[in-house]
């Protein structure tokens, strides 16, 4: 991926060298036992909702808003090169999303990413490295240990600087869902359905989010022909890894799809081969999909 003297986002805000927090014994009122903490982990781990937000409604309870004092915003070392790397595909986003918002005649208003090591507090509740990078609309902020690199690489089989672009291009789709209103459209739906199918709302939620990430990288590439070769294949490897069939699998678990919450590997590849062909909002409308 071409990424190396592009510009580099502002809203970027680096937390690492600040104190984190151990998860908290109570989400949404109630107690979380390690069995729940697991389950919450295995599903949302990776690309996926805040793993906070599933931890509560496993919980029975709604989201809590846990804002802890931070110190003043810190921009990551100029000498850092993973994190001028994830600064520089935030701004690429940035400008992305700030031409589609404005060719559909509305305005983009610009997410702010978060470094942090271990665990720190979000607006969503406490946040842990554990848990994988993730977005939460209460602040409209993307978390993301940069550790997480290193397991996308050697425990998931996913290398490659393009596949790890991905993840920063879905989590702001996150973003863009929130923009839009679809984030708090499911959020109504809490309650109001079965467990089975807010399932599959949300594996709708997280197919549209892989589709954006293609969006992001169509645009991109007419833009600023950011894409080397074997850019795309990192970037289909990756949603085939951290596919919901894929991650039971690899768990030694059966595969049961009425449990999954981001979509089989078939899919997300699907969806985000979408996204990058077809380049369009209306092209990652999963909501009206008959066929994922």
């Amino acid at each position: 991926m071409k990424w190396e003297g592009n510009r580099e986002s502002d809203n970027v805000e680096d937390r690492r060298g600040s104190g984190g927090g151990g998860l908290g014994g109570l989400i949404g009122g109630r107690g979380i036992g390690i069995g729940t903490i697991v389950i919450a982990l295995v599903g949302g781990w990776i690309f996926g909702i805040n793993p906070l937000t599933i931890l509560s409604l496993l919980s029975g309870g709604t989201p809590t808003a846990q804002v802890q004092q931070q110190g003043p915003a810190q921009r990551p070392p100029a000498d850092d090169r993973m994190a001028s790397f994830v600064s520089t595909v935030l701004a690429d986003t940035e400008d992305v999303w700030k031409v589609v918002f404005t060719q559909g005649g509305s305005t983009y208003q610009e997410p702010r990413l978060v470094l942090f090591r271990g665990a720190t507090a979000t607006a969503c509740g406490q946040g842990q490295a554990a848990m994988g990078p993730f977005y939460c609309p209460a602040d409209q902020k993307v978390y993301i240990d940069l550790g997480f690199y290193e397991t996308l690489q050697k425990k998931l089989g996913a290398p490659g600087d393009f596949a790890q672009a991905y993840v920063i291009a879905h989590e702001v789709g996150h973003h863009v869902q929130n923009q839009l209103g679809i984030t708090g459209k499911m959020e109504q739906m809490r309650g109001r359905v079965s467990k089975t199918e807010y399932n599959a709302m949300s594996v709708r939620l997280e197919l549209q989010a892989d589709c954006f990430a293609g969006l992001w990288a169509h645009h991109a590439q007419r833009a600023r022909a950011i894409l080397e070769q074997g850019d795309v294949e990192e970037a289909m490897n990756a949603a085939a890894k951290i596919g919901d069939d894929a991650l039971q699998r690899g768990g030694g678990g059966a595969i049961v799809p009425e449990s999954f919450t981001h979509g089989s590997s078939a899919q997300r590849a699907r969806w985000f081969n979408n996204g990058l062909q077809q380049g369009s909002v209306k092209a990652c409308d999963t909501f009206s999909a008959r066929n994922l």
